[in-house]
């Protein structure tokens, strides 16, 4: 008779021992714990770094990063649906997240011309993705998992970009529940035929569609990678800006290597701020300044500042600011590891210095 379980009594303290364990018999999974540190391909999937506030209304018109550090609102075409986006503080309860992004309608649009769109999207850096070895036959899986909650029931869209090969894939999830939160898990396919550059570009443009007219659900969802086509990105997709009493919240986004979901990966508050000062640093939040001195002692009226990045940026960034103390800017320079301004001054009896400053090199 075939023995099928043997109680923790029957086994010998010696019996089991490293040697008799074979390399591959205990997974990950089985262990109860994940030891592969900083697995989530994306950065602040849980909602907690907002740096350029915490809520923005009228949200619509134009694309752009409003509240939640590294999700982007986007549009297509020219809707005329309206929103606010906030960090909320409604989470899914017992998970361990403190912030979700909110998209609250409050300018409905109950039918989407052709062209029109809007989706929150997430993008990665070409050089973060070479592990997925895209373009060889040892291309690897992923899974995207997430909590999402919305008033409108009914089928949702994610979509992936690859940016560099111009491909496509999109994955089907449906909101069973209003006003519910749901977890949700996506499996993308590896691609053995697109190539993802490893530079500091835009490897990966993940999309969650809110809503998309005709020209992105006129053809079959591609749910495996193919070459880019409008028409098969958006297949199914609900319309939540057609109703002002619609909302949509996402939070505990996690992007792995693999077939399965693991539990999320919360990273310390600084480590998380860090990578997502990578692409924007909001120094005017903290009351900051950057004071001006005399350069040499051969003139009364030439000033000069200098400030190093605690985080190398992805490339060197834009900047904006506000010049204090009637000073002009005779020059600045930026890069991925610092600012630099050189400016001049009628009068140095007062304080001079530069505040408000804002570095940004998204992609």
């Amino acid at each position: 008779m075939a023995v099928t379980t043997i109680p923790t009594a029957g086994i010998a303290d010696t019996a089991v021992s490293t040697a008799k364990i074979a390399d591959n018999a205990v997974t990950a999974s089985k262990a109860g714990f994940n030891n592969i540190n900083f697995k989530n391909l994306i950065i602040n999937g849980d909602m907690s770094i907002a740096q350029r506030g915490t809520s923005v209304t009228g949200i619509g018109a134009s694309d752009g990063y409003f509240t939640v550090d590294r999700f982007q609102y986007t549009r297509e075409g020219s809707p005329s649906a309206r929103f606010t986006q906030s960090q909320s503080t409604v989470v899914p309860s017992g998970q361990g997240f403190a912030s979700s992004i909110k998209m609250d309608c409050t300018t409905a649009q109950g039918s989407l011309s052709s062209g029109d769109g809007f989706n929150i999207q997430h993008k990665i850096e070409g050089q973060n993705l070479q592990l997925l070895k895209y373009g060889t036959s040892s291309a690897v899986t992923l899974t995207l998992s997430f909590w999402v909650r919305a008033t409108k029931t009914g089928t949702n869209i994610v979509w992936i970009y690859q940016n560099d090969d111009a491909r496509s894939q999109a994955q089907a999830y449906t909101i069973s529940s209003a006003d519910t939160w749901e977890k949700k898990t996506l499996t993308f396919s590896a691609d053995t035929t697109g190539v993802i550059d490893n530079n500091n570009g835009e490897g990966f443009r993940i999309s969650w569609w809110l809503g998309a007219g005709t020209n992105f659900q006129s053809g079959s969802l591609a749910t495996t990678w193919q070459s880019h086509s409008s028409a098969i990105i958006a297949v199914g997709q609900v319309n939540h800006a057609d109703n002002t009493a619609n909302d949509f919240y996402l939070t505990g986004v996690q992007l792995e290597v693999g077939t399965s979901a693991s539990d999320f990966e919360f990273l310390p508050h600084d480590v998380n701020k860090n990578r997502c000062d990578r692409y924007y640093k909001n120094l005017d939040s903290n009351d900051f300044r950057l004071y001006t001195t005399a350069l040499d002692g051969n003139t009364s009226d030439r000033l000069g500042g200098t400030l190093g990045f605690t985080t190398e940026m992805r490339t060197s960034p834009s900047v904006t600011k506000t010049v204090a103390n009637s000073q002009s800017v005779e020059s600045q320079h930026l890069s991925p590891n610092g600012y630099s301004i050189f400016t001049s001054v009628s009068n140095r009896g007062g304080t001079t210095h530069i505040d408000q400053i804002k570095f940004d090199a998204e992609l």
